[in-house]
């Protein structure tokens, strides 16, 4: 998720599959998903996904927004962003540079702070029982059991 956020276009394969993987494992995403997916998808879409860490299908993030386009299968995907930066690639690059960067501009500023507040957060919470918890129950192949401490 992380990845796919921070592209300007995003493709999927039918096959492809989304989540937020940090609160399922006791831990704040910190490298952009809580920064940028609310401005992909929206806030209320964004929240569920955060707060359940549940995967979506690609049909599925199609239909709130999180992907462009969902193409049958991977050589599908290739040939249709191969064409896709083919048609960007015959714009004039000065153009396509500049749409980017004044379009992004804001949202860097305003990702950059956030990214601040989340690094501070972690660190305050690395020590956590929850994400020790995560952790061993991971190893034991079991389901955690969270205390919020």
């Amino acid at each position: 998720m992380d990845l796919i956020t921070a592209c300007d276009i995003r493709l999927a394969s039918a096959d492809a599959v989304f989540s937020v993987r940090e609160t399922r494992i006791a831990m704040v995403a910190d490298i952009g998903t809580l920064q940028r997916l609310p401005r992909v998808i929206g806030d209320g879409p964004a929240r569920e996904l955060i707060f359940t860490g549940r995967d979506i299908d690609a049909a599925r993030a199609l239909t709130i927004g999180l992907l462009n386009e969902v193409l049958p299968d991977a050589a599908a995907l290739h040939a249709q962003a191969q064409s896709l930066a083919q048609e960007i690639a015959a714009n004039s690059p000065l153009a396509v540079q500049g749409s980017k960067q004044v379009m992004s501009q804001a949202r860097r500023r305003e990702v950059d702070a956030e990214l601040d507040y989340v690094a501070l957060w972690n660190a305050a919470f690395l020590h956590s029982d929850d994400l020790a918890e995560a952790m061993q129950a991971f190893m034991q192949r079991r389901k955690p059991e969270f205390k919020g401490r």
